[in-house]
């Protein structure tokens, strides 16, 4: 990475508690017509009212407008630990972007903003938040805590994981998500940003690392997160191109269009599975097209957040 491209990630992130900021609030006034209207620092979240409770809190304004009846759950019965898993591989890296804007993102900047996101709503819900970083080596552990003394570390550490690209990091999902699994003893939520991209290549032992991250009965969501245009579609223009494994530094020269039809075949395939092996585990798939907006990822968490509950 050269100089100029550093300083550009430097200053992309480098306020990114206040940036996060902006957008969770954006994103919760943008939710006005929804059953989690009124989100604030007063309560957590609505909850289903269901026949026999107590109607003692009962959001009558809310019945007012949905005509379906909801009760303020308040933070102190609400309180959830939430551990943030990021795989910081190489390939989590791509594209090779020359200015970074928030429009146009990798996908190691797309999960560090969304994660900072996640972590500005759990701090408002007075949650406590852990992470772990890996690629082939496990770089990064900090249990579940809700000091904003901790909310800023991981805060900092965040923003540093988008300054200088990954070189040569090769991806060990199951090997870590087995250690990261061992390390979460109470029920959590756990949640994952990656590429799904290894190369580890044995797909079974992936898929019983993810159902280890069920252990003790954790709710686990999976954000894959991933290029759609170029790394699902395949879509590059028809000239001969170089293409580079940016893990191991293995190439192929070919022509796109060549290959097209059946890459997206084996990547339909693929994906294919790891959505059936998700359900079969009971695990949360989301999509996270780079392209998009955090938006997606801040709503599921909170419908996950409110079954969890």
């Amino acid at each position: 990475m050269d100089i100029q491209k550093e300083l550009q990630n430097v200053q992309l992130f480098k306020n990114l508690d206040l940036l996060t900021n902006q957008a969770v609030e954006g994103f919760i006034s943008g939710m006005h017509k929804s059953p989690f209207h009124g989100f604030s620092s007063e309560f957590a979240e609505h909850a289903i009212y269901n026949q026999g409770e107590s109607t003692k809190h009962i959001d009558w304004k809310l019945y007012a407008k949905t005509d379906k009846l909801y009760t303020k759950r308040y933070e102190e019965e609400t309180n959830l630990r939430c551990h943030i898993i990021i795989d910081n591989s190489s390939s989590m890296h791509y594209p090779i972007i020359r200015n970074n804007t928030f429009e146009n993102l990798n996908k190691i900047g797309f999960s560090v903003l969304a994660s900072a996101a996640l972590m500005n709503l759990l701090k408002r819900q007075r949650d406590a938040i852990g992470l772990s970083v890996y690629s082939d080596e496990y770089e990064f552990y900090a249990p579940e805590k809700g000091s904003e003394r901790h909310h800023q570390m991981l805060l900092h550490y965040l923003s540093n994981m988008t300054v200088k690209q990954q070189q040569d990091k090769t991806t060990k999902t199951y090997t870590y998500l087995h250690q990261i699994a061992e390390k979460i003893h109470r029920r959590s939520m756990i949640i994952l940003f990656t590429d799904m991209l290894q190369t580890e290549t044995d797909n079974e032992a992936l898929f019983e690392a993810l159902k280890h991250l069920k252990y003790n009965k954790h709710e686990v969501i999976l954000f894959h997160t991933i290029d759609t245009a170029t790394e699902q579609e395949f879509d590059f223009t028809d000239k001969p191109k170089r293409f580079t494994d940016i893990e191991t530094g293995d190439f192929i020269d070919l022509y796109a269009e060549n290959v097209r039809d059946v890459y997206k075949q084996q990547m339909e395939a693929y994906i294919k599975e790891i959505k059936l092996q998700c359900a079969r585990y009971r695990i949360k798939y989301v999509d996270a097209n780079i392209k998009n907006d955090i938006n997606k990822v801040l709503f599921t968490y909170l419908i996950e957040r409110h079954i969890f509950a």
